[in-house]
């Protein structure tokens, strides 16, 4: 059984910070989206991963490589366009051929893996097994309609769901797929739908065998989404003091604290992760906290955020609360000036200043 983890997208979502990077890289609990989708496959026995990428193609190879890390062989495959799952699907042929696979949208985390249902979809054979969770705003996903606990209907994004149950982003199919990639047509969004696919195998009388996933799922397409699966993460991560903490300073709870770290003059409470050769002083970093690699941290305070590398957040007075700041960013105070006003205001126009 091969894994097919789709990579590309513009995440137009989480601009600006996706202008320079992968939506996949964002990190959670800093690691790489991405890297949880690798292990999840990794931990289901599956050693051949097929990734689609776009126009974040390099980065994407940058950051994962070959698959050595894992013990895995990666095989990249370029879709020019982002034109729908099911478009993925049908330019993946070529690697994937004959056999079963796990398509696996790679901003998605689940909880507990899917080694157990990779082991199901072997021993039933089916010829597709899909995911679904109950959510409250369907509208927003692709929604399966069961009856009998049999698949009756599938809809990408409708206007009236009649059901509350989303397609998580992991499916798995035999070699019967690539009939239905082939033969729907595009969406109103102009994509081949991945749930326009399903619907096809379920009127031909292939089995679509339903699972509904009970513990929590995140498609960290949002910011919100991306806060929530970092504290989510970050609340079964065990502590440990690699780095260096002068006595002034207080670590309560599970922090996790990597090589080179300094710590002086600071409060940290976990669950929280701070990544090798950062420097806090005089600062206050609150639960579920993610600081990646070689940050500074100077008289300030964080809580429920997200620091990428190399960023510096100094003199900062208020408290920075349910944040995501990315690579090589500054954030400071600004020294004090004269209050004034500056506008830019329309035709009929009305102002009031107290």
């Amino acid at each position: 059984m091969k894994g097919l983890i789709l990579s590309g997208g513009k995440g137009t979502r989480l601009r600006p910070l996706t202008f320079t990077q992968a939506k996949q890289l964002v990190p959670v609990a800093n690691k790489p989206v991405l890297f949880y989708g690798i292990e999840a496959l990794k931990e289901a026995g599956i050693k051949e991963i097929g990734i689609i990428v776009g126009d974040t193609k390099e980065d994407i190879r940058a950051a994962v490589g070959n698959g050595d890390r894992w013990g895995i062989q990666i095989t990249y495959i370029e879709q020019d366009q982002p034109l729908g799952l099911a478009h993925a699907v049908m330019v993946a042929e070529d690697f994937l051929g004959k056999e079963s696979f796990v398509m696996y949208l790679g901003d998605n985390i689940l909880k507990d893996g899917i080694k157990s249902l990779v082991k199901d979809f072997k021993k039933k054979k089916p010829n597709s097994q899909i995911l679904l969770t109950k959510v409250p705003n369907p509208q927003m996903f692709g929604v399966a309609e069961l009856k009998e606990g049999r698949v009756i209907r599938l809809v990408e994004k409708p206007k009236h769901p009649k059901s509350d149950l989303a397609l998580v982003g992991v499916y798995m199919f035999d070699h019967h797929v690539f009939e239905a990639v082939k033969a729907i047509k595009p969406s109103w969004r102009n994509e081949l739908e991945i749930t326009d696919a399903i619907q096809y195998l379920v009127e031909k009388g292939y089995e679509v065998q339903p699972h509904l996933v009970t513990d929590w799922w995140k498609d960290t397409g949002k910011i919100e989404d991306i806060l929530d699966a970092n504290r989510l993460i970050l609340q079964s991560i065990e502590g440990k003091n690699l780095g260096q903490v002068d006595k002034e300073s207080k670590i309560n709870g599970q922090v996790m604290l990597e090589k080179e770290v300094k710590v002086e003059r600071s409060i940290i409470r976990g669950p929280s992760i701070i990544g090798r050769g950062t420097e806090i002083k005089d600062s206050y970093i609150g639960p579920f906290s993610s600081i990646q690699k070689n940050c500074r941290i100077i008289n300030s305070e964080i809580e429920c955020s997200i620091v990428m590398q190399d960023s510096e957040i100094c003199d900062v007075g208020t408290r920075i609360d349910e944040s995501l700041i990315g690579r090589e960013v500054s954030i400071s105070k600004c020294p004090p000036k004269p209050s004034v006003y500056r506008f830019m205001v329309g035709d009929k126009s009305k102002i009031e200043i107290k």
